[in-house]
């Protein structure tokens, strides 16, 4: 038998233009993000199936609220930006002339496809929260975000404008500031209108965190899966940062990379590739009263570690119709029934237990079995049988041998 197994300083008005001049003469940077993941089944945690994230973090979430961020499942970036007012940001004016985020926070799907198999799965993203680092002119400083009835400037920043949430996070000196927002699903547009006018304005990063649906991947083959999304940015886009500030990006692209590593093994206790087949309680009701025996069998235990998709094949040295055979020296035949129980947790292509089903040359019925979590070194058996119908040549010659040789393969290339 055989198995085969299958990641503070204030800046003067003149050197803060010198810096804005020397940053966009620089080339832009493209919005390029490369999104990775992986699924290995955990022996400790047998029951937990689902990818990990292995894309660096960066932002508010490794840095600042870890705890909040695994408990909604959100995963922030901060990543190098440029955008620059394309004149002043007015006092009171209408949101899209102010400080204005819209992202993409509506689910949206991607598929992501297997490298060897051409197979596809569904991947799901949202954008889950938005942050940045702005300056503005000193004077007036970050001042100029006080409004009446609201005269501390820094409470929308801190603790976000609707629809957005805050995480009361802030850090700020005279003249600049970072803050980040949580954005529902499904959100509008969160902004912050100026109580003063600002003579300009500039983002030097952006931060946003995101939300992943990745598929099952008990139901997913060993393998890379790669696949790609893409968002437009600019007004109207789906990161939209209003009409005031100005940046070259035009799209933002989301590279999407997912590793399905799967566990198949099994083990054969040491001696078990030898069986003998003999009858319930033995020969001696053969032997001492001449009653025929009901059948020869051997029940042959395996233990099976499985987190992926398999089929069960027979091979066999002699063959008789749909199954292996077994023969003696004089070159008598008789077929040798063999069948499967597999552990709870296992089951077949109808979503049924595994209970002595028949295993077949042509491989009918054990096509796919299927886990419903990582088994983890669970107990099987192979059941190996000659019925009563088929003893009769047998029994004629007392003291006969008959082998043969079924090896039974467990494969994961479904």
């Amino acid at each position: 038998m055989k198995s085969v197994a299958a990641t503070r300083s204030a800046l003067g008005p003149c050197r803060a233009l010198a810096l804005i001049m020397g940053l966009f003469s620089t080339p832009a940077q493209a919005f390029v993000e490369e999104i990775t993941a992986v699924f290995r089944p955990d022996p400790g945690n047998p029951m937990v199936n689902k990818f990990e994230n292995t894309t660096p973090e960066s932002g508010i979430c490794p840095g600042h609220i870890p705890a909040r961020c695994k408990a909604m499942n959100i995963f922030t970036i901060r990543r190098p930006f440029s955008a620059a007012s394309s004149g002043p940001v007015l006092a009171y004016a209408e949101p899209r002339k102010g400080a204005y985020f819209k992202v993409p926070s509506t689910w949206r799907d991607l598929q992501v496809t297997h490298q060897a198999t051409g197979e596809t799965e569904t991947v799901q993203m949202r954008i889950a929260g938005v942050g940045a680092r702005w300056d503005v002119t000193y004077p007036p400083g970050v001042s100029g975000w006080a409004t009446t009835g609201m005269p501390q400037w820094a409470y929308y920043w801190q603790h976000a404008p609707a629809p957005c949430q805050g995480v009361n996070y802030l850090a700020a000196s005279p003249s600049f500031a970072l803050f980040f927002w949580i954005v529902p699903e499904n959100a509008g547009a969160c902004s912050v209108t100026a109580g003063t006018d600002i003579p300009w304005m500039y983002y030097s990063n952006f931060e946003y965190a995101y939300e992943l649906r990745t598929p099952n991947p008990l139901n997913m083959r060993s393998g890379d899966y790669a696949g790609s999304l893409t968002y437009t940015f600019g007004p109207g886009g789906d990161f939209d940062i209003g009409d005031v500030m100005q940046t070259s990006e035009t799209v933002a692209t989301f590279n999407f990379r997912l590793s399905v590593e799967h566990a198949l093994k099994v083990d054969i206790p040491p001696g078990g590739n030898r069986v003998e087949l003999i009858p319930q309680g033995g020969w001696q009701a053969w032997l001492n009263q001449g009653r025929a025996p009901a059948r020869l069998y051997r029940d042959q235990t395996f233990r099976i570690a499985s987190s992926s998709r398999f089929k069960m094949q027979l091979e066999c040295s002699i063959v008789m119709g749909n199954t292996c055979g077994l023969r003696n020296a004089e070159g008598d035949e008789v077929p040798l029934q063999v069948a499967v129980t597999l552990p709870s947790g296992l089951v077949d292509q109808y979503a049924q237990t595994v209970n002595k089903l028949a295993l077949r040359l042509d491989g009918v019925g054990s096509e796919l079995f299927q886990p419903l979590h990582y088994i983890n070194d669970r107990p099987g058996t192979l059941h190996f049988e000659v019925q009563r119908d088929d003893m009769s040549e047998m029994l004629k010659r007392p003291g006969s041998t008959y082998s043969g040789v079924v090896t039974v393969v467990w494969d994961s290339q479904v």
